[in-house]
């Protein structure tokens, strides 16, 4: 039988996943719409790390927001005292501010991603609520017995 803290950084990782394609989505969906184009976060991460692919950037985005925020999560939700996407929403705001004071720097960006732009803070912390909060709600939805209880619940209701 499966211990309660394995289970949960199977969660983790699997809300991980989960947040990560919504995040890549919303990327995605940023530079198709023109949005700040010369915020290009998979860049900056490939910056970071000393490499100029975009597959070294995509690569870590996904070993980081699976493998690392997925089980880290998992530990902190625990910790945290509300629903698992607030606790989502604070998480990802932690993770931003690294980025901001870490990530940016180190790929040459400046403090809090500047020389990209003065919305680069803003936009990029609305690209993390969108992961945190993904992250959170999936987390809270995969823990076991919610799906029973709330179909249970509705057949409840319409009987």
């Amino acid at each position: 039988m499966k211990s309660s803290h394995t289970s949960s950084i199977g969660r983790g990782l699997t809300a991980g996943l989960i947040a990560t394609i919504a995040l890549v989505i919303a990327l995605m969906l940023k530079q198709a719409a023109g949005l700040m184009p010369q915020l290009n976060l998979v860049a900056v991460l490939a910056h970071a790390l000393g490499s100029r692919s975009l597959a070294v950037g995509w690569a870590a985005n996904a070993f980081v927001g699976v493998l690392l925020w997925g089980s880290l999560f998992a530990w902190a939700d625990r910790r945290m005292p509300f629903a698992h996407w607030v606790n989502g929403l604070f998480f990802a705001s932690v993770v931003w501010l690294g980025v901001m004071l870490i990530i940016m720097p180190a790929a040459g960006e400046g403090m809090w991603g500047m020389n990209l732009g003065m919305a680069t803070p803003t936009l990029t912390l609305f690209l993390h609520w969108i992961y945190g909060v993904v992250l959170g709600s999936a987390y809270g939805a995969l823990k076991p017995g919610v799906w029973s209880r709330a179909v249970a619940r509705r057949r409840l209701r319409h009987a």
